[in-house]
């Protein structure tokens, strides 16, 4: 893992976010939104928080990272490219026939990077916390990453993980939620109310922190603490918007699960590229 700086890292999670565009508008299917809100975070842990070595996929003491909602699979493939697991031209084969890129992640495609085959929402936090719990138990030094979307925290599934990973004190267990509101049905508010999320998790004996999803700055300042300093296992709450980076589509549940036509991609970049010069002049506005 190199570390990078703020000025990297933007340039980085401008990359991926254009790379999901590109993908999705070659495959016509796929999820745009949550790959959007995500690029930010998947930044930040490919390039700053995880231990991983690219041309070592297999390294024992990786740090683990599960993808419980694997729809967001996109953005993972732009991280893993980008970080040098496969060649990034392999981003345009995404959904196609034969492609290691398909819809949901498949470990048995033989995709270096991996480590979990999903898309089954409510999954990869029982995941998570076996992989903890096994790192507990071998007195592993690696760390377990679950990603989780706020709509997959309806699933009771993810509620026994998460009290069992308090039960064992799995202080090697990062989850973070998603916080974006959206669902493919409409606002997770209108479909199934989470809140009050923080005194959920809290309840179930987890150490809760919350940022900004979307600022780097932030995110980062955020993994370091989660990183130190609990017996517990800790779950970061991270408000974002779905489609963030593309002005037209931000916080808009209906680009849950829909691609860009070749033009509306060449729209959506040329927001992507506006947004960011926006942020290196200061002038951002959300």
């Amino acid at each position: 893992m190199v570390q990078a700086n703020l000025h990297q890292l933007l340039k980085v999670s401008k990359q991926l976010r254009e790379d999901v565009v590109r993908s999705l508008a070659s495959a016509g299917s796929g999820h745009l939104g949550a790959s959007l809100g995500l690029a930010d975070i998947f930044t930040v842990l490919y390039w700053q928080v995880l231990h991983h070595r690219p041309l070592q996929p297999g390294w024992s003491e990786r740090d683990r990272l599960i993808l419980s909602i694997g729809h967001a699979a996109p953005v993972l493939y732009a991280a893993l490219a980008n970080s040098g697991y496969f060649p990034r031209e392999e981003l345009l084969t995404l959904r196609k026939l034969g492609s290691r890129l398909q819809g949901h992640p498949g470990r048995d495609h033989g995709l270096p990077g991996l480590e979990l085959s999903a898309g089954s929402l409510g999954q990869g936090l029982s995941v998570a916390v076996g992989l903890a719990l096994a790192a507990k138990i071998d007195r592993a030094p690696w760390r377990v990453f679950s990603i989780h979307g706020d709509g997959e925290l309806q699933e009771g599934s993810i509620w026994e993980a998460a009290m069992s990973a308090a039960h064992h004190k799995l202080n090697n267990l990062i989850a973070l939620v998603d916080r974006n509101d959206c669902q493919i049905d409409g606002r997770t508010s209108e479909v199934m109310g989470l809140e009050p999320l923080r005194a959920k998790w809290e309840s179930f004996g987890w150490r809760v922190l919350e940022c900004d999803g979307n600022d780097i700055a932030q995110l980062v300042e955020t993994f370091e603490v989660a990183e130190h300093g609990d017996v517990k296992p800790t779950v970061i709450i991270a408000r974002t918007l779905m489609g963030y980076g593309v002005k037209s589509i931000q916080d808009d549940y209906r680009w849950h699960g829909k691609a860009p036509s070749p033009t509306e991609a060449e729209k959506f970049l040329d927001e992507l590229h506006a947004h960011y010069l926006s942020l290196q002049n200061g002038t951002v506005q959300e």
